[in-house]
């Protein structure tokens, strides 16, 4: 074969190179954003989260501690007025004095009693509640300062503690104080030996301002103090007392624990508030601390993470800069000779610029590049020769599928010939017997012109009787003979459709009918068939094209059934729309009771060339052709098949016709039935 000669290729410019859709330097930068700075963001944000959290929930574990440590102190209060409450009970003389009603007696000993006390006042009441002494811390020197005002303003206890004491001994409750300070009160029954009641004493410890200011700089806490119900009453801090009483009633009334924020001069705090008892009765405590210092220590740890974050990013910049002089750009001349020798003929170079992995595969590459140009070369001349060898494949192909066509062209001839001999045959051989009779009635008519006398003689001579009587039924036969000639031709006629060469609706029971008719000499007397169709559309397709696979495979089917024997031709519609169309598929089964196929010969029955027949009695092109034309329509063409049990092959088509020309399917329905 002569070789092409190739002409030298234009070096293509750089504004002609496909460049690269997406740049390897974005990608890597956004690699390593994703794994690096991202994650580097998110662990920063979430340890700051935790961070802030753990110094939140230390600030609620450190005022938690601190209500604690303040009902302690609160549970010594009550110890330790409950002491006193014993020892005023088991004062024999303050007992006589009081109820012999000796008051001027009495005084001292509770003098004495409030010297050795830290309480903030003693008050004595005689058995009509009325004060008759009372005592207050509050002299210079620490002794105990006799409160006259108090006793001179004649002021019992309220009647509901009197009304309680009578029931029980004692009674303690939380009252407010003067001067923003919350009291302690322990009410005492005294009776006297003979259990008559004596009088009753009350004492108290108030917790003000001073009392506040020492156990803020005991716990570094600000306190707050509020009655049962949430109404503030003493504070550490003067600024708290600026706030309405009622401002936190909704926050801490009704809790056991309430924590709520709150700023002072700017400084952020976070108060725990709880309920807490005393005796029998009930207050508030509110302890708050400053954010100030976490904030501050939240803030440096953030300054630090974000310093680190910069260096990161510093640091993966350099990188970026580096791994872009030091690999991208070996890389991108890397790309520009490979385009370059894409589009050319010539092996293409790069001088080699490092003793790394770029360097080795820049040395790979030239290699490649000589190899490439070698076996561009090679692959030209070997598909000149490809080409010559297809031509001719080509031609041979279409010489092999002309053979086929002519065998089957051959093989329908014969049976057509066949099927025409027979009504010719009867024609031709009636022809004497018309001919016979038509000499008869001939003479008779000469005889009925020229002896009307020998008439009745003659006619009995001629069998005229016999002759009327059989004349219908020769021509009867005749016009039979010549019907059924006609319906061959035309079955043969339809069934070669020349002048349907282009896509057409048809029905497909109409061309399993004329198929039938035209294999009606090989079928009839040996082979029962059964024809089955649902009411299906019209089907768009090349007519003749589907006649020659219904051909094929009902021939194949007559010759895989020896002696006596059935066949099934069934059609349905499957109602799913075909990807592109609004119409389904039309499904044709052709089922046999031959003597069937094994596994192997289905696999290989439908390849070019393959044959189960002798030679001499097929090509093995019929099946390999149906097929072609079955997947031309878009359809599918399958087998189902074992020895002893058959054959069914199943042709699906689309109703629409193929998908690149498939119209609209017209609502045009074949006709149903069932025929035998």
């Amino acid at each position: 074969m002569e070789k092409t000669d190739r002409k030298p290729r234009r070096e293509p410019s750089h504004e002609q190179r496909r460049k690269p859709k997406r740049s390897l330097r974005t990608i890597l930068i956004g690699w390593f954003i994703l794994f690096s700075v991202v994650p580097l963001f998110l662990l920063t944000g979430y340890s700051l989260a935790k961070y802030e959290r753990a110094i939140d929930n230390e600030l609620v574990q450190r005022l938690r501690s601190s209500v604690r440590e303040f009902a302690s102190l609160v549970g010594e209060y009550e110890k330790y007025l409950s002491l006193r409450r014993a020892k005023y009970q088991a004062d024999a003389s303050l007992l006589h004095y009081l109820s012999t009603n000796s008051i001027a007696l009495a005084r001292p000993v509770l003098e004495q009693a409030m010297r050795n006390s830290f309480s903030s006042r003693v008050s004595l009441f005689d058995r009509n509640n009325r004060v008759v002494a009372s005592f207050t811390h509050g002299a210079p020197n620490g002794a105990p300062l006799e409160d006259r005002a108090f006793e001179a303003s004649g002021v019992g206890l309220p009647d509901p503690d009197i009304l309680t004491l009578q029931a029980k001994p004692w009674l303690g409750a939380v009252v407010p104080g003067a001067k923003g300070s919350l009291d302690f009160v322990m009410m005492t029954r005294l009776d006297a030996k003979n259990g008559r009641l004596a009088g009753y004493v009350e004492e108290v410890i108030r917790v003000g301002r001073s009392a506040l200011d020492g156990m803020k700089k005991r716990l570094d806490l600000e306190v707050l103090l509020f009655d049962k119900q949430g109404q503030l009453i003493a504070a550490s801090n003067d600024d708290l007392l600026l706030y309405p009483k009622d401002m936190f009633a909704k926050t801490v009334r009704g809790e056991s624990e309430a924590f709520f924020p709150l700023e002072m001069r700017e400084e952020p705090f976070l108060f725990a508030a709880s309920t807490m008892k005393w005796a029998s009765a009930e207050f508030i405590v509110g302890l708050g601390a400053s954010k100030q210092k976490s904030k501050a220590a939240l803030r440096n740890v953030t300054s630090a993470l974000f310093t680190v974050v910069a260096a990161m990013l510093l640091v993966l910049a350099l990188m970026g800069y580096f791994i872009a002089r030091i690999v991208l750009r070996p890389l991108s001349g890397l790309v520009d000779a490979i385009q370059t020798m894409n589009q050319g003929d010539a092996a293409v170079e790069i001088p080699i610029t490092t003793d790394t992995e770029i360097g080795a595969l820049t040395e790979a590459f030239n290699e490649m590049s000589q190899r490439v140009s070698r076996a561009r070369a090679e692959l030209e001349n070997k598909i000149g020769e490809l080409k010559g060898a297809y031509d001719e494949l080509k031609d041979t192909q279409a010489r092999l599928v002309h053979t086929a066509k002519m065998a089957s062209l051959g093989q329908l001839v014969a049976g057509v010939a066949h099927e025409l001999n027979n009504p010719i045959g009867f024609i031709y051989s009636n022809m004497e017997h018309l001919r016979d009779y038509s000499a008869r009635l001939l003479r008779l008519i000469e005889a009925a012109e020229n002896e009307p006398g020998r008439l009745p003689a003659l006619k009995k001579e001629l069998e005229y009787d016999y002759v009327v009587q059989d004349l219908p039924r020769l021509i009867q036969s005749c016009e039979d003979g010549a019907r059924r000639t006609r319906d061959i031709v035309l079955g043969l006629r339809n069934f070669s459709r020349l002048e349907e060469a282009k896509l057409k609706k048809v029905d497909l029971r109409e061309g399993i009918d004329d198929t039938l008719q035209l294999l009606a000499g090989e079928l009839k007397a040996r082979i029962e068939v059964h024809v089955e169709f649902e009411r299906m559309p019209k089907v768009l397709c090349y007519a003749s094209q589907l006649n020659q696979v219904f051909m094929n495979i009902l021939a194949n089917a007559a010759q895989a059934i020896e002696g006596e024997g059935e066949i099934w031709i069934r059609g349905t519609v499957d109602p799913t729309p075909v990807p592109g169309s609004k119409a389904g598929r039309a499904i044709v089964s052709i089922r046999d009771s031959g003597r069937g196929m094994s596994a192997e010969t289905t696999e290989r029955i439908f390849d070019p060339f393959f044959t189960t027949k002798i030679v001499g009695q097929g090509t093995g092109l019929g099946l390999s052709i149906s097929y072609g034309i079955v997947k031309k329509h878009g359809g599918d063409l399958s087998v189902k098949s074992e020895p002893g049990k058959g054959c069914e092959f199943t042709i699906v088509l689309p109703i629409g016709g193929p998908a690149d020309v498939s119209p609209d399917v017209s609502p045009d329905v074949s006709r149903p039935g069932r025929s035998a």
